[in-house]
């Protein structure tokens, strides 16, 4: 059962069906959660070969939640709205479903769509650095198949009743329900997630800085409160580094200007900060194979650390609860 929240019935899912009819395998069925049902409902169902259900404005997690409802398939294939797989996604994914028992869910990269715009590749193209550490292998397929503890679900795929035995997504929290969800795969039920290098879909990015900066945010945010929360998945010191970037540039900057001795190291600093930015954006370049692209992720990386850093320390620091709005 392929599970598509969304708020309304728009451009991005009408792609997203037309290529799921696509797909090499043919044995699933599309279920699409809007918050409301539009006049022409039969048309669409027809049109877009998916049964969909009014879920009322609540939380993409809530929407997914009802896959424990209406869903048929013994497993339960999640995808955003604004994404869509490769040919062969189902049948890679049954390979690793199919008998392993231990194996409680699988996920895989998101790639940008080679026909989004130049800003959607730029934000894309950020991702794709090196500075990202083990997130890379989210943007851009790994070179094996590993465990991980964490994965979003625009890629995700989990056996319906290991979904039902977690009581499904921990919908208190958009975004991050997806955190909660592997936190509970891994330690509840003791099973394992799969990443598979293979199992690829392509995900559209934002388009604008603006936009992409507000996409960050709420993942340093999140992250930031999950780390006091959730410690199991979400305190590594990795999440930690951009924060430490921010409290460098403002203490170290404020106190090379009060203690001129302490200028060099600070600036020692900065160079090295940016030797690291532009030695990232070679490698973004050797992936991308487009040079404006990889110049023009530079002030789009530095403001991502940057901003990154600041929201995970509100959240960190001075966040006390982190609830979605949208709620069930």
């Amino acid at each position: 059962s392929i599970i598509i929240p969304v708020q309304n019935i728009n451009d991005y899912i009408i792609e997203t069906c037309s290529k799921l009819r696509a797909l090499d395998k043919k044995n699933f069925e599309v279920l699409i959660f809007p918050d409301a049902l539009e006049d022409n409902n039969d048309e669409l169902e027809r049109t877009l070969g998916a049964k969909i259900v009014a879920s009322g404005k609540v939380s993409p997690a809530t929407k997914r939640d009802m896959a424990m409802k209406y869903a048929k398939g013994d497993i339960l294939a999640f995808i955003d709205d604004d994404a869509y797989p490769q040919k062969n996604w189902l049948n890679v994914a049954e390979q690793y479903l199919k008998n392993a028992n231990m194996i409680a869910a699988i996920g895989g990269p998101q790639l940008t769509p080679p026909h989004d715009s130049f800003w959607q590749k730029v934000s894309g193209a950020v991702f794709l650095s090196p500075l990202s550490g083990r997130a890379l292998i989210r943007y851009w397929p790994g070179t094996k198949i590993q465990e991980v503890d964490d994965w979003p679900t625009v890629n995700f795929l989990i056996r319906k009743d290991d979904f039902i035995k977690i009581g499904g997504f921990d919908s208190r929290y958009w975004p991050g329900e997806d955190t909660k969800l592997c936190l509970d795969i891994t330690k509840k039920l003791g099973k394992k997630i799969l990443y598979i290098p293979d199992l690829v879909i392509y995900h559209h990015r934002r388009a604008g800085l603006r936009k992409h900066l507000k996409q960050i945010g709420n993942y340093g945010l999140h992250r930031g409160y999950f780390a006091k929360k959730f410690p199991e998945t979400s305190r590594k010191f990795i999440y930690f580094v951009p924060s430490i970037l921010v409290l460098f540039v403002v203490c170290g900057g404020l106190a090379s200007l009060l203690y001129k001795p302490l200028a060099k190291l600070f600036l020692f600093g900065l160079t090295i900060y940016f030797l690291a930015v532009l030695l990232a954006t070679i490698s973004i370049w050797r992936k991308m194979k487009d040079f404006l692209i990889s110049a023009t992720t530079i002030p789009y990386l530095i403001l991502t650390h940057l901003w990154y850093g600041v929201k995970f320390i509100q959240g960190l620091v001075f966040t006390t609860t982190l609830k979605s709005k949208l709620g069930k």
